[in-house]
């Protein structure tokens, strides 16, 4: 086909096509028990059955509005770096189609994207002043529905030693998170997410605290933060934290067996932040429940008999310190492949080789077989550094970092962490997998790297990219905000609706001028249209712009050619196909035509 062919299948307007696959890519990772999921789903149905019949200019510009609108719902619902580009690809492309569209296919598909991104530009400073002043409400939007459904990769409620095998050999990112500039990265830290205090002699199971929130006192100052997270969709609304920070937003709450809690939708990407905490928190004071306190069942005859020996001790530390000597004088070996392990009698008398669930799950009942509470947390263990080229490091969790160990309650001292897995054999576990994620990735080991890891640091990199975007993104909550408008208004913040519209006013003003200098000046059709109405003709229905020069022509002869010119080059730029020295050259002839045209005769 040549090059006339293909300029006449693609026209201007199509563009308004290349909207809906950013659109439609981001729908599909939004979760479907949210509120605004299925509105957003509706809006872009509707503007592609729009886009599809359209027959009418007024079904051009409901389907361009019917684009806009969906392209704001999932701003609102997805908010990272590569949602927000692809939003901007989505609204610059519905902006060009309308453009082609209205212009009747004046402008190339190059002049048409550059004049959608000047109008984008026209509106930053109007958005700014709302993303600035406008007071933060609660994300009402992200409330869930109904059940999360649909399989994630993420830690489960139930905690069965071979979920956590299976879990280590997926390479999949769990989490990122950051701290402030100058602090070191804590890559040996223990990210706690579920608490399982039920044991039926095989598997530990997760019970749903009550729905109670911790009071939030008081406004939040940016040098209280400590850490910045995004979290990948997980089948949990628990979330990894360290266990001593504490919650910096009203829709972040603390559980009574000290498990964090976002208000956020588990099946959409999450983002928060963590204040710096220093006292101890309530959940570590907390008296065991009565679930925790609960002996192994009949069914572990040689596990409870070990423990009731260790019973005799007249102290919790006591008990404690017998059974970790207990556990080290034993051959135990850590592997991700024990063999067949029947039950933890089978695993503590005869096998002895298994991984950290394995080694929680036994060495938390036989804790409660002493009379000592106890109960298996899983989570995460370290994670990886990586070294942006650009923004600050930050540490990686992969789902192959997951992690259990055990907490148990000592009088006068509360809930204490242990990890027996640490006492088996040494070697094997530092050579295992999760030894093997607590390392940097950076781009001075680039002269070693495989594709695999080329990919991997180039990943990293993106992550890097994604991070930096969401601390300034998040940065200003509802308690950042209101700091800074304080120091900025002081007492007088009375007068903050006033200064809001204001702002919104000369924002709008500045916008519709920068449109002005940037776009009016370059419109010759709607110039030509306001020449032909002093000439006395106005466009009739069905009158094309050829028409309309020749009603013009016959009613003032004297002005027949260049009139008939005009005509010409209209045709030309709407139908021909012009590289762009040929378009600029038309265009400026049909600028020469109106200035004589406009000219006293």
């Amino acid at each position: 086909m040549n090059r006339h062919g293909r300029q006449r299948l693609f026209k201007p307007e199509t563009l308004a096509w290349f909207a809906m696959p950013p659109l439609l890519l981001q729908c599909l990772t939004l979760n479907w028990s949210a509120a605004l999921t299925w509105p957003t789903y509706a809006l872009l149905i509707c503007a592609l059955l729009k886009l599809w019949r359209c027959s009418k200019p007024f079904d051009r510009r409901l389907a361009a509005l019917l684009q806009l609108l969906s392209a704001g719902l999932l701003a609102s619902q997805l908010q990272g770096l590569l949602a927000t580009i692809l939003q901007l690809i989505a609204v610059s492309a519905a902006f060009a189609g309308l453009l082609g569209h209205e212009l009747g296919g004046m402008l190339s598909v190059r002049a048409l994207l550059r004049r959608s991104l000047q109008l984008l530009l026209a509106a930053l400073p109007l958005a700014l002043v709302l993303f600035l002043f406008v007071p933060r409400i609660a994300p009402l939007w992200t409330t869930e529905l109904g059940p999360v459904r649909g399989a994630v990769t993420g830690l489960s409620s139930d905690l069965d030693p071979l979920s956590i095998e299976r879990l280590a050999t997926v390479n999949a990112s769990a989490a990122r998170v950051s701290v402030p500039d100058g602090e070191a990265l804590p890559t040996t830290a223990y990210w706690r997410v579920l608490v399982h205090e039920q044991f039926d002699g095989r598997s530990w199971q997760h019970r749903d605290p009550p729905f109670s929130r911790q009071p939030y006192r008081g406004l939040l100052n940016e040098s209280e933060i400590s850490q910045w997270w995004v979290i990948e969709p997980s089948s949990t609304r628990a979330v990894p934290w360290d266990g001593r920070s504490k919650p910096a937003a009203k829709d972040q709450w603390v559980t009574s067996e000290g498990e964090l809690m976002v208000g956020a939708a588990s099946r959409q990407k999450r983002s928060f932040r963590l204040r710096k905490g220093t006292d101890a928190m309530r959940w570590q004071l907390r008296p065991p429940f009565d679930s925790e306190r609960k002996h192994p069942p009949a069914s572990l005859p040689r596990l409870k008999q070990l423990g009731a020996r260790f019973r005799s001790l007249p102290t919790d530390q006591e008990r404690l310190q017998a059974i970790e000597r207990w556990f080290k004088n034993q051959p135990f070996r850590y592997s991700l492949n024990p063999g067949p392990i029947t039950d933890l009698d089978n695993f503590l008398f005869e096998n002895q080789v298994g991984f950290c669930g394995h080694y929680a799950s036994a060495f938390a009942a036989l804790m409660r077989s002493a009379d000592v509470p106890a109960r298996v947390v899983s989570g995460y263990l370290g994670g990886r550094q990586i070294n942006p080229l650009t923004g600050s490091p930050y540490l990686e969790l992969r789902q192959s970092d997951a992690h259990a160990w055990v907490e148990v309650w000592l009088e006068g001292t509360g809930w204490q962490q242990v990890d027996p897995t640490l006492w088996a054999d040494r070697n094997a576990f530092d050579n295992g997998n999760q030894g093997q994620q607590r390392t940097k990735l950076t781009w001075s080991d680039r002269a070693n790297w495989s594709p695999g890891r080329l990919g991997q640091w180039l990943q990293g990199q993106w992550w890097g990219l994604d991070m930096a975007w969401t601390r300034w993104w998040l940065g200003l909550n509802q308690s950042s905000q209101q700091n800074w408008l304080q120091a900025l208004l002081g007492t007088q913040q009375k007068w903050l609706g006033l200064f809001v519209v204001l702002a919104c006013t000369a924002s709008l003003s500045l916008g519709l001028l920068m449109v002005q200098l940037r776009l009016g000046s370059h419109q010759p059709l709607e110039q030509s249209l306001r020449l032909l109405a002093d000439f006395g003709v106005t466009p009739l229905p069905g009158d094309t712009f050829s028409d309309l020069c020749r009603r013009a022509a016959a009613a003032h002869p004297d002005r027949n050619q260049l009139l008939g010119a005009m005509a010409h080059h209209h045709q030309v730029l709407t139908h021909a196909s012009l590289n762009s020295h040929q378009r600029r050259e038309h265009l400026r002839e049909w600028w020469r035509i109106q200035r004589e045209l406009g000219s006293p005769s």
